[in-house]
């Protein structure tokens, strides 16, 4: 080889160890470019970025906590992503920082994003005191992104007050983000109808608001008559006694009428819950619950990584499918691999 040659054999650039102390100082300064790479770190499989992603958490936990977690739901169509570009704007305007993050739900048969950008939130996306990120679910539970939880501690380390998760309203995906946040609002649509028989399956039991969404216009009418449905439907099926009875507003994201009323109940719930020591307390609950969901994961994928398993699973399957054994049979055997 050549002295040419060998130069250019040895200038292949190397990648430079990821300084965690410096990312982390450009994280609690608010650069968004710092921002960005640690969610992306917080969010890799790879296992060394594991490791380092957990290290880089704890220089950033002193600096969180300190701002209000909020989760909004809906079905597909409801307007999450209108009302929350338009609620953004207005929290910015008031002084707020505000992050958004939009999980992307992925696709089960190839793994793939199908939202991609959140180019429907016209109004944050070049507002310099807001932040979006869209996550894929990467197929976990109800389509909650895998770090979440993680990204809402770096954002609140970068200074943002104001954290907003939407999902993609897609069933199990409320009860997990109900999980992670202080406040959960969900949208409806004008004209109650089918939507009152889905509230009795479970959706006040999380819900600390309903907002009936595109009020506006020819709507106006049915939205008022669905917000009187719904309060008389919480009548009865809220919780008596409890410190907060979830209110039903009607708002518009896209023309902008009625957020300030829902962010005032938002805010009126906040300081009900922290002169109570229930945010705090419920905070605490959630980090108990977190420790058991990343348990859980873990457990799956020291399963499934198994060499044992790998090889008897399939024999398993087979024996399944064909009426050779029954569930219980084949997970009591497959337990029985890893020492469970």
């Amino acid at each position: 080889m050549s002295e040419l040659h060998e130069k250019a054999a040895t200038a292949v650039p190397q990648p430079r160890p990821l300084d965690l102390d410096d990312l982390a100082r450009r994280v609690i300064a608010g650069e968004r470019a710092a921002l960005g790479r640690a969610i992306t770190l917080v969010e890799s499989r790879r296992p060394d970025h594991e490791a380092a992603a957990q290290e880089l958490l704890v220089k950033l936990l002193p600096h969180s906590g300190k701002a209000y977690r909020v989760g909004i739901t809906g079905v597909p169509g409801v307007g999450k992503s209108t009302t929350i570009d338009t609620l953004g704007c207005n929290l910015t305007a008031d002084g707020h920082k505000v992050a958004v993050l939009a999980v992307d739900p992925s696709s089960q048969r190839t793994g793939g994003s199908i939202l991609g950008d959140k180019t429907r939130m016209v109004g944050l996306s070049v507002d310099r005191n807001a932040f979006i990120r869209p996550s894929p679910s990467a197929g976990t539970l109800g389509g909650v992104a895998r770090r979440t939880r993680e990204s809402m501690v770096v954002c609140e380390a970068a200074g943002f007050d104001v954290i907003i998760v939407e999902t993609v309203g897609i069933g199990q995906s409320e009860v997990a983000v109900a999980d992670m946040v202080d406040f959960f609002l969900v949208l409806m649509l004008p004209g109650a109808g089918d939507d009152l028989q889905g509230i009795k399956k479970g959706v006040i039991e999380i819900a600390d608001m309903l907002a009936v969404n595109k009020s506006e216009g020819d709507n106006a009418a049915r939205a008022r008559r669905a917000v009187s449905d719904y309060r008389a439907a919480l009548q009865i099926l809220a919780p008596q006694g409890s410190l907060w009875m979830p209110p039903v507003v009607s708002i518009s994201g896209l023309a902008n009428i009625g957020l300030d009323k829902m962010w005032a109940e938002v805010e009126r719930h906040r300081a009900l819950f922290e002169k109570n020591g229930i945010l705090q307390q419920r905070r605490a609950d959630q980090q108990v619950k977190w420790m058991w969901s990343m348990l859980e994961e873990r457990m799956m994928l020291r399963l499934k990584n198994d060499p044992n398993v790998k090889q008897r699973l399939p024999v398993l399957e087979a024996d399944l499918r064909a009426g050779r054994t029954t569930a219980t049979l084949a997970a009591m055997e497959i337990s029985s691999l890893i020492g469970i």
